[in-house]
């Protein structure tokens, strides 16, 4: 009797310990569910999505309260000690890349390109549609690195003669963006920022693109550390697949399917640009696509990228870091295969320094291959959205209400843009028409 009453104590020690166990579990788990819905307030998903948030940024840990729970992240962990990085560096870019023929090289992003491979030594081919342009706009159009070809870039025979001339072994598409001209039209300004140069022979991202990829099938794969370089990185444009979303997801994404260009989207430019995407995709080369966001000059320069997938960004960024991504991603295999935007957030007193290294934050990125080859799934797309529209300029952080020509700071103070009202703007003063 006395042995029975004995087992039947320790069994209740035992129940409450294990009571008192589960409770704290639950509590923390609970706690940090909450912290993590109101860390995010524009978070307003099904419970799936924050099981995504939560797993999103889990780790191993030796936590005994969650153990190896699906839970088990650093919201309800002490984070493991950090290693001292003793990898090597990177080897310098001259020695991955023989030569990169940089496409739209004299653009307002393709100078930039030029100029960060020069001043890293890699050899330079600037296809371009008029040399004597190159000669005023590029620094020093007499490097010895730098071979100047005036290339018609919807020709493909002539894409193809030009690679083959200078045996280039990657190529960066850059045959984009804005022009502050003041005699140039708005229309003209969108054919520059989407490569769209019309002709009867059809759009340059539609013939040049393709030729640069059958021009660089040939050529021996790039490989870093047995893992495969792009030989292709495509500059693109954020927006592109947008005006093709259901209406649902238009309304549920809001702030990012609402902004002018992918509303208006005239002549079904986007449209065109995405399709070059799926062109790429399917050449047969290793690629990277990237896809920046609103192009600004006036934006600071040399600021920590914010990367994401998903086509949900909304936000700016400086050429001069667009140009240093695109020259990054020649040497990162992580990027392969992948397609990706970016804004960056200014650097407010030097807490926010641009990262030595890309290399950890595209090695988060999804290849474009998963979910069937749809890329991330819908609920990690969503889960972005809600986080990547805290970071938008301006104090409303409102990108669909702004109409076309207007700023966010102009949209803070309540000042209409240089085209007028959202759903009243006056494109046709600013000769929003093809041009002949």
């Amino acid at each position: 009797l006395f042995q029975k009453k004995r087992n039947v104590i320790k069994s209740r020690n035992y129940l409450k310990i294990l009571a008192t166990m589960t409770i704290k579990r639950y509590a923390t788990l609970a706690a940090a569910s909450l912290a993590c819905i109101s860390s995010t307030n524009a978070f307003s998903g099904p419970p799936s999505l924050l099981t995504f948030l939560v797993q999103s940024t889990s780790h191993k840990t030796t936590n005994t309260l969650v153990g190896n729970s699906p839970y088990s992240t650093s919201l309800f962990s002490t984070p493991p000690e950090r290693n001292d990085d003793t990898s090597p560096p990177p080897p310098p870019l001259s020695t991955v890349v023989s030569r990169v023929a940089v496409a739209g090289a004299t653009g307002r992003t393709g100078k930039f390109v030029v100029q960060s491979l020069l001043s890293q030594k890699v050899p330079v081919l600037a296809l371009v549609r008029d040399p004597s342009k190159a000669s005023t706009v590029l620094d020093d159009p007499t490097d010895e690195l730098l071979t100047i070809r005036k290339t018609d870039l919807g020709s493909r025979n002539d894409v193809l003669a030009a690679l083959d001339e200078n045996q280039c072994d990657a190529a960066i598409w850059c045959a984009t963006g804005f022009s502050d001209a003041p005699d140039q039209s708005i229309w003209t300004k969108l054919q520059a920022l989407f490569g769209l140069a019309v002709t009867p022979k059809g759009t340059i991202d539609a013939v040049g693109l393709p030729a640069l990829a059958e021009g660089l099938k040939s050529t021996p794969k790039r490989v870093l550390d047995g893992k495969s370089l792009p030989k292709i990185v495509m500059l693109s444009s954020a927006g592109v697949t947008r005006p093709s979303w259901s209406e649902e997801k238009k309304l549920a994404l809001e702030g990012c399917a609402g902004i002018p260009i992918v509303r208006l989207n005239p002549f079904g430019i986007l449209d065109v640009k995405r399709e070059s995407e799926e062109t790429l995709r399917t050449c047969g080369v290793d690629y990277t696509i990237f896809r920046p966001c609103g192009l600004n000059d006036s934006w600071p320069s040399n600021q920590r990228p914010i990367f994401s997938q998903g086509d949900i960004a909304v936000g700016r960024i400086n050429r001069k870091d667009v140009a240093q991504i695109l020259v990054s991603i020649l040497s990162a295999p992580d990027a392969t295969g992948k397609t990706f935007e970016a804004i960056t957030i200014a650097n407010s007193d030097g807490y926010y320094p641009p990262a030595s290294s890309l290399n950890t934050a595209l090695g988060r990125l999804e290849s474009d291959s998963i979910n069937g080859g749809k890329g991330p799934s819908e609920e990690v797309v969503r889960a972005t959205y809600a986080l990547m529209q805290q970071l938008l300029p301006g104090e409303k952080q409102s990108a669909n209400e702004l109409a076309m020509g207007q700023t966010y700071e102009q949209l803070d103070k309540g000042e209409e843009g240089r085209l007028g009202k959202k759903g009243e703007e006056k494109v046709e003063q600013a000769g929003l028409a093809p041009s002949s």
